[in-house]
């Protein structure tokens, strides 16, 4: 598969580059880099931060096509911690290497699914201890899930194709109880403001994850305000 980087496309710069900056400023990480797989025309787009010289490296030895930062997200449903992946042989001819370039192995990759078959990561990473990792890791996944699913749907959105393909037929009141969570509401909040039950909310929540074709509510409510169908709380 070809790697294509979107930082050649007009404007991606700007709109994505910052984006990733702001992840890694916000939540104290080294670099983040986001790798997008449209089904139709077959080629893998990046975007990352990290250094121009790493990056050269990364390309010119092909290490896109062994990197198990990767190829275990394109097999995971869940996020892929890269402890899991240190026993990999592929994982030291990565990370070895990128050592040298002042990139660090702790890391997390999450995959994206989308509704029309294309597919995306988010991999963000931190040169620290492993305890130190393990705290980060936990306080942030939640956000990072929805970080995932903005920045995806805006790559994908900007295409062609997915100007073509319609937006997910939401409902007002899913609508309204995403938006109530984008803004930090419980789904108990949410059942208070809305004065409906909590099962309600849950059932809402649960259309609205599939019409999103979402894993969990974090990604359904990012997939939401990438799409400009609610706005960030």
């Amino acid at each position: 598969m070809d790697l294509i980087s979107l930082h050649d496309i007009p404007e991606s710069e700007d709109r994505y580059t910052k984006y990733l900056h702001n992840i890694c400023e916000t939540y104290e990480f080294d670099d983040a880099a986001y790798a997008g797989i449209n089904p139709v025309g077959g080629v893998m787009h990046a975007i990352v931060t990290y250094s121009d010289e790493w990056q050269a490296y990364y390309q010119d030895n092909n290490l896109h096509t062994i990197d198990p930062t990767l190829h275990s997200a394109m097999r995971s449903v869940a996020p892929v911690d890269w402890l899991r992946l240190k026993k990999d042989q592929n994982f030291r001819k990565v990370f070895d290497p990128a050592r040298e370039f002042g990139i660090g192995d702790k890391g997390i990759t999450i995959p994206i699914r989308g509704p029309f078959g294309e597919f995306g990561m988010l991999s963000v990473t931190r040169d620290c201890s492993k305890d130190e990792w393990i705290k980060l890791r936990n306080n942030v996944m939640i956000d990072l899930q929805q970080a995932a699913a903005h920045i995806h749907d805006h790559v994908m959105h900007s295409e062609p194709l997915s100007r073509y393909l319609h937006h997910p037929n939401l409902s007002k009141r899913e609508l309204e109880v995403l938006q109530w969570l984008a803004a930090g509401k419980s789904q108990q909040d949410v059942a208070d403001i809305l004065n409906i039950s909590t099962r309600t909310v849950e059932v809402h929540v649960r259309s609205a994850r599939e019409k999103l074709v979402a894993l969990t509510t974090s990604q359904a409510v990012g997939r939401a305000i990438g799409m400009n169908l609610i706005f960030p709380g």
